[in-house]
């Protein structure tokens, strides 16, 4: 999930500034979507802190509550596997990297040994 009890606030919006820029989120839905565990914001001696990735995240809640009529139980399982999805694609793109540096020959042998595990799990 996004967001935390503490941390720097730089670069964060407050609830009038997310609300200001994300149309149609209001104060009610807000509080909604943070108790339903959508965004957790970073809490601050000035009040409730959002950063810019809280906002792409509610942004993304609300078009897929819209598209699909989804209720706050189903949104949190939805974006749940987008995070997972992010995250397994992230957890790639680094074995990748760490990959490309190997001799040749080692990736080379790698490359064989991946055909042969996904050649056996999909016949499975």
């Amino acid at each position: 999930m996004s967001g935390s009890t503490s941390g720097s606030t730089t670069g964060s919006m407050t609830r009038a500034e997310l609300q200001r820029l994300i149309p149609g989120l209001t104060e009610a839905r807000l509080a909604e979507l943070i108790a339903a565990g959508i965004v957790r914001p970073v809490h601050s001696n000035s009040g409730d802190r959002f950063r810019e990735i809280d906002a792409a995240r509610l942004q993304l809640a609300l078009d897929l509550e819209e598209a699909f009529e989804l209720h706050d139980e189903a949104l949190e399982l939805v974006l749940s596997l987008i995070d997972q999805l992010n995250g397994a694609r992230g957890d790639m793109r680094a074995m990748l990297g760490a990959l490309a540096e190997e001799p040749p020959e080692t990736r080379a042998r790698l490359r064989g040994l991946i055909r042969e595990l996904r050649v056996v799990t999909v016949r499975r």
